[in-house]
């Protein structure tokens, strides 16, 4: 009998780690520091809040407070904190050949492959193209949709020491959102492939974030959402 091949499992059997990065601002281009990072292992399709990763970065320079930049990461509160090259190795360890999970995930992908370009993921889901393609109305940012599937009360039980808009939380988030999506959109339990089908997106980057305007930055926005 053929071997079933991993995108013919249940979606729930991949290698799937939530991810959620924190930037300095994609109006900085190649300049853009990441600021935070998170990355929560889905087992059975559930985040494993034991052995989830976080950690914020020193970008060897203070943070100027604009709105884009999440609270308490600006200015100097990042000094003494690991350079991204001290966490490398670990996130290589984590990440490659995994399917990354994110609200919007094609923006931190983006920030994460120019400063770990040698990463190589097994695919990309994004649960902000999925919860467009499932039978919501109102407004798709993260925080709204947690909110109206409450799911908020469990994002901060699951990561009491983080808050919305940072890392850790926001990763938590979208790990705990894709079940529920996945439960109102497919009528009975989606393959991984069904599941790329819908929520799937190329893994292969822009070579430049979209060119800022002097009054909105490019997808500032996103960060937020």
């Amino acid at each position: 009998m053929q071997a079933v091949t991993s995108a013919h499992q249940p979606w729930h059997a991949a290698n799937l780690v939530a991810l959620d990065l924190e930037g300095s601002g994609a109006q900085e281009h190649h300049d853009e520091q990441i600021l935070e990072i998170a990355a929560i292992r889905l087992v059975a399709g559930r985040p494993d809040m034991t052995t989830a990763y976080t950690t914020c970065l020193d970008p060897g320079r203070p943070i100027p407070a604009k709105p884009w930049i999440s609270p308490g990461l600006a200015g100097l509160a990042l000094q003494g904190q690991p350079a991204f090259t001290d966490i490398r190795d670990a996130l290589l360890t984590r990440l490659h050949g995994t399917y990354l999970v994110g609200h919007n995930v094609g923006v931190d992908w983006r920030l994460l492959h120019r400063h770990l370009p040698e990463l190589a993921p097994a695919g990309l889901i994004d649960t902000y193209r999925l919860a467009r393609a499932t039978d919501l109305n109102g407004k798709l940012g993260l925080t709204d949709l947690l909110a109206r599937l409450q799911l908020t009360a469990a994002v901060t039980s699951a990561a009491p020491a983080s808050r919305p808009h940072r890392a850790l939380w926001d990763t938590t988030g979208a790990a705990l959102l894709l079940p529920t999506l996945i439960r109102r959109h497919f009528t009975s339990e989606p393959t991984l492939q069904q599941l790329l089908d819908v929520a799937g997106i190329p893994s292969t980057p822009p070579t430049a974030a979209p060119t800022a305007t002097p009054s909105t930055p490019a997808n500032q926005g996103t960060l937020f959402d």
